[in-house]
């Protein structure tokens, strides 16, 4: 290659990396958040920047207590790997009384923590378990299927009447700003955790999500949760989510079956040896 040739290829390379990115786009122009999708960090283990450490539990294990609780560490198999954290700032502002009260969800965690018991996740953990998600979206509708529990959400795309009870995954009203998809999300429950480390939310929750195509193969995620019982002020999560090249459809993670035992295993009339 000539020194005029090299100079323009270094030239083209570097304008092009300084362009935004232009994402691909259904018929109507909205940005084609299609596809098969995974966060890949530790946010479900622990929000907050966090150390490896041992997962432990004040049980013999997950299938009964001792007659005298002892701690029990679950060895690598229940282990929590590092984490940078994913909020902004680094910490969650938590009200004093609500942080003495996650203090006793993480003592507690292999019997409190719904996902253990195959509850669904809530929103925003749905985003950031260790499992795939599918967004299917049209000119008129959007869905995201997850693989965690059969999970879904149906996205409104005009604000329908208040929600009329309280649930696990909230009722969702999506609208565009730009080319970030925003996702109000109110009408929650009290019983969903946003990870393993006990961190917790009132029913009066809400999220405010972010869907932001920024590369080929990325979504920038981000979620601004409200609750003024349990935090002195709002707070935001941000992470990538990456496209799954490798699938086109998401498979099954029925997890009832595998926790039947915990939760209905000491009504068995030949109660199986702990």
């Amino acid at each position: 290659m000539t020194i005029a040739g090299l100079l323009l290829a270094t030239a083209t390379t570097s304008y092009s990396q300084n362009q935004p990115y232009e994402p691909s786009r259904l018929p109507g122009g909205r940005p084609d958040l299609n596809g098969i999708w995974q966060a890949l960090s530790e946010a479900n283990f622990d929000l907050e920047a966090h150390t490896a450490r041992p997962a432990m539990s004040l049980r013999a294990g997950p299938y009964g207590s001792l007659p005298t609780p002892k701690v029990l560490y679950l060895g690598a198999v229940g282990a929590v790997p590092g984490g940078l954290g994913v909020v902004a700032g680094g910490a969650i502002p938590y009200r004093p009384e609500a942080l003495a009260i996650r203090a006793e969800n993480q003592a507690n965690w292999i019997d409190r923590d719904p996902e253990i018991k195959c509850y669904l996740p809530g929103v925003p953990r749905a985003t950031y378990m260790p499992h795939p998600l599918q967004i299917l979206q049209s000119e008129s509708a959007f869905f995201i299927a997850y693989e965690y529990a059969g999970g879904v959400r149906n996205v409104y795309l005009e604000k329908p009447s208040a929600p009329t009870i309280q649930s696990w995954m909230g009722e969702s009203v999506g609208h565009w700003e730009g080319d970030t998809f925003v996702v109000e999300v109110t009408g929650f429950n009290d019983l969903s955790w946003f990870d393993r480390s006990g961190n917790f939310h009132s029913d009066g929750l809400r999220v405010v999500e972010r869907y932001t195509r920024n590369a080929p193969n990325v979504i920038t995620y981000s979620a601004t949760i409200e609750d003024d019982q349990t935090f002195t002020r709002p707070w935001t999560i941000t992470m990538p989510l990456y496209r799954r090249l490798d699938r086109d459809t998401l498979l099954e993670f029925k997890c009832v079956e595998f926790v039947e035992e915990l939760m209905f295993g000491q009504w068995r009339k030949n109660p199986l040896e702990r």
